[in-house]
């Protein structure tokens, strides 16, 4: 394997792991903790591959399924026998997975030729777009639109990573560069609560006559 398909593959097990544990939270059943992992992990990926034209990267590589069962499993087993879990774990891991699924959703969309502005675009759409379909299916907002910095951490991801190309960086280091920056700008607003402005109750207030 290259290390393009471990990152992928990594990806996928985390946000998988993340899948897992909404569906533990909401206390779903072992259909749907199958659901709410394999939606999370590949859910973003496909959106991506239906846009640009191309076979679903899923249709033909049962090794993504069997990492999505696998951290599934692993997870069940660990969360059985802890009585709790930290809350911000399930933002951690939304963390992780996001960084790897940016970059690696922005490099195929280069590959398929796109311009760069679509490439983080589309980079972006690979990230959130998993983690907001689990969200809907769990009846909550998606973390995208809470206003902590997250669509915003996954475009500086795909912008260090394209720029780093375009400066000749060999493109691993440029991988491991926007994965880091990614992650590290999302873990800073989740533990400092970083955010954009958003629309509120107290808006509304100022327009009552």
């Amino acid at each position: 394997m290259t290390y393009f398909q471990w990152f992928d593959l990594l990806g996928i097990a985390v946000f998988a792991i993340s899948g897992t544990l909404a569906a533990w939270r909401n206390h779903m059943d072992g259909f749907g903790v199958i659901v709410l992992a394999s939606v999370t992990a590949i859910g973003g990926g496909t959106l991506r591959d239906l846009i640009l034209d191309v076979p679903v990267i899923w249709m033909n590589n049962n090794s993504y399924f069997y990492t999505i069962f696998i951290a599934a499993a692993a997870t069940i087993l660990l969360v059985r026998n802890r009585l709790t879990i930290p809350n911000n774990t399930l933002q951690i891991l939304d963390a992780i997975g996001l960084a790897f699924f940016v970059i690696m959703g922005t490099q195929k969309a280069l590959d398929h030729g796109t311009s760069t502005l679509v490439a983080i675009m589309l980079g972006t759409m690979s990230g959130v777009c998993g983690g907001m379909i689990r969200d809907v299916l769990c009846r909550e907002i998606p973390m995208v639109f809470r206003g902590e910095l997250y669509a915003v951490t996954c475009i500086v991801g795909g912008l260090i990573y394209t720029s780093l190309l375009a400066l000749g960086l060999a493109q691993l280091y440029a991988m491991l560069a926007g994965i880091s920056g990614l992650l590290l700008l999302r873990l800073a607003a989740i533990k400092w609560h970083i955010t954009i402005p958003v629309f509120g109750k107290h808006h509304h207030e100022l327009n009552e006559p």
